[in-house]
């Protein structure tokens, strides 16, 4: 199976953390495209394990696909701009896409009377 150029990189997150990632993201790197939802469930080292079974906690996934030039750096970012470095502070990974679509814009037509109009892609 053949690689792409890119990679995802995924974080773990407590509760609260994915929008300033975000944030962070645009600010330190001018990536605009990132996702982030929301999951629940129980690990068996969280605080919330300790007092029985059945207590949830929330977190929030966030994914963002990068360039393989600049994922070691979004990832070092992404790890201590998240606190995935303190205790309780989350998973981070990356792996390397076998499939990515590229997204273009498509091309914008100047009609002469200072109006635009998107053409076919």
């Amino acid at each position: 199976m053949s690689r792409t150029a890119h990679k995802l990189i995924t974080c773990i997150l407590p509760t609260g953390h994915a929008k300033a990632a975000m944030k962070a993201l645009r600010a330190e790197f001018d990536i605009t495209a990132a996702n982030f939802h929301l999951a629940r469930g129980v690990g068996k080292s969280a605080p919330l394990a300790l007092r029985g079974i059945g207590e949830q906690t929330e977190k929030e996934i966030l994914s963002v696909v990068v360039g393989e030039a600049q994922a070691e750096d979004v990832f070092v970012f992404l790890y201590h701009e998240t606190g995935i470095s303190q205790p309780h502070g989350g998973l981070i990974y990356m792996r390397a896409l076998t499939h990515a679509t590229p997204f273009t814009l498509p091309e914008v037509e100047d009609r002469g009377d200072g109006e635009e109009r998107k053409t076919d892609a």
